[in-house]
């Protein structure tokens, strides 16, 4: 029961912050602020330093998920957020940065066995993504966002 609570609360929070990120990049226009702030919900997921584990290069990053033993519930939402991280660089002119969280995305996504597209890093498709996640009750009764 702990360990479900957890990993429910865990996600909600995840969740929360991929919705805090979207707003800073629509309402606020500013989509860098939006992706490190992606970034550092991936960081804190996983309870590792975001700066150290974004800068493997994508075929090691689910190595070292693998290894920590992530929950791979836990991974779908770090490789979507880690693809609209990758939108928001583009969108702040840092192509090179956005191209390995893009790569990062990718590979964690190939590692737990499941398929993700460019489409996949649309804000939209994030939103369609929360809210058949929310409807399905993932994020328990009371923890919506």
């Amino acid at each position: 029961m702990f360990e479900r609570d957890y990993l429910i609360r865990l996600i909600a929070e995840l969740g929360a912050a991929i919705r805090r990120s979207m707003s800073r990049a629509t309402e606020d226009k500013d989509p860098e602020d939006a992706a490190s702030m992606l970034e550092a919900a991936v960081g804190t997921a996983v309870d590792m330093d975001a700066e150290t584990l974004l800068s493997l290069a994508p075929e090691s990053i689910s190595t070292i998920l693998s290894v920590s033993g992530v929950d791979p519930r836990v991974t779908e939402y770090m490789a979507r957020s880690l693809l609209l991280a990758a939108r928001y660089r583009e969108e702040a002119g840092d192509q090179a940065t956005a191209a390995l969280r893009r790569g990062q995305a990718l590979a964690i996504a190939q590692a737990w066995g499941y398929q993700l597209s460019e489409e996949d890093g649309e804000a939209l498709a994030m939103e369609a993504f929360l809210a058949d996640q929310e409807a399905a009750g993932v994020f328990g009764e009371d923890e919506g966002f």
